[in-house]
């Protein structure tokens, strides 16, 4: 809201102003300044624990709704909004700091991690490579890959950008590189297209082609290329085709590549990098199937 004053007629000894088409004196128009910077800075809670680093807004509002935030010891509600300046916030009983720097990094991930931070069975985790000078920071995984599985995973700190990548609205494209136990011809790539139902959701690929396949036009490795990505949707979508996935690496999303990022290290993205995710990538061609081979050699 922006205000705009103007001396007005004398009525007494106090003058008049105009605040946004109202004659107001003085006093009313700091309470009114007042009450419209109070508004400004209200935020919704979820976004707030968002830029806290602390989860992503949907993870925000399954903790909201366990009952398990409170603001100024009272439990908080979906979509209640906040001062950050004033309210004091607690997750699980313990506070949470004001908003950390916008921070990205994206990790080559190795197998055998898991990329949660809290899970008791898993005590392994990728947050565990963060490099020192972030460790006091607080990063989440936007998208993630199951323990046995490896490559590109983005961790940031910026609970906007996350939502960005994880929301099913936005058409993120992930390739993967997916090695069989046993040759998958090429004549089946449609199933892979088309999906199963399995608990009643159904399984597909956006994309599929046969990495170097041979003269009778199989393969065991596969270029695949999916927006959306439930747990462990690739693996469960091959075993119900009858065929056992040996490794699983995702090597690019939107357009930015995890090429010249060595295992179990991590590059500090930049406003193009970040960028790079949302950008649509060139679709199938021979020249890409080559390079899902060669990132995976």
């Amino acid at each position: 809201m922006i205000a705009h004053m103007k001396r007005g007629r004398l009525t007494s000894r106090k003058p008049l102003f105009e605040f946004d088409g109202k004659s107001l004196l003085p006093d009313e128009i700091y309470r009114q300044l007042g009450r419209s910077m109070s508004t400004l800075e209200s935020i919704r809670l979820q976004k707030y624990l968002a830029d806290a680093g602390i989860c992503s807004r949907r993870a925000a509002e399954t903790l909201i709704s366990e009952g398990e935030v409170w603001v100024n010891s009272k439990m908080a509600t979906i979509g209640q909004k906040i001062n950050p300046t004033e309210d004091k916030v607690t997750v699980m009983g313990k506070s949470v700091r004001s908003s950390q720097p916008r921070l990205t990094l994206a990790m080559h991930k190795p197998r055998g991690l898991v990329c949660s931070n809290d899970d008791p069975h898993n005590p392994e985790t990728i947050f565990e490579l963060i490099p020192k000078e972030f460790s006091r920071y607080r990063f989440f995984c936007a998208g993630r890959l199951d323990k046995d599985s490896e490559g590109l995973v983005i961790l940031t700190t910026d609970g906007d950008l996350a939502n960005r990548l994880m929301h099913p609205s936005n058409t993120v494209v992930k390739r993967y590189h997916v090695v069989l136990k046993q040759p998958y011809p090429a004549a089946r790539i449609p199933q892979l297209l088309r999906g199963v139902i399995i608990e009643g959701e159904r399984l597909k690929v956006e994309s599929a082609a046969l990495v170097n396949p041979s003269s009778a036009k199989t393969s065991t490795s596969l270029d695949v290329h999916m927006h959306h990505g439930k747990k462990r949707e690739i693996r469960q979508l091959f075993i119900a085709l009858r065929h056992d996935v040996k490794r699983l690496r995702r090597y690019q999303i939107g357009s930015f590549r995890l090429k010249g990022i060595p295992l179990r290290a991590m590059k500090q993205l930049s406003t193009k990098d970040i960028s790079l995710l949302f950008k649509s990538p060139r679709p199938h061609d021979s020249g890409a199937r080559k390079q899902a081979a060669r990132t995976n050699e």
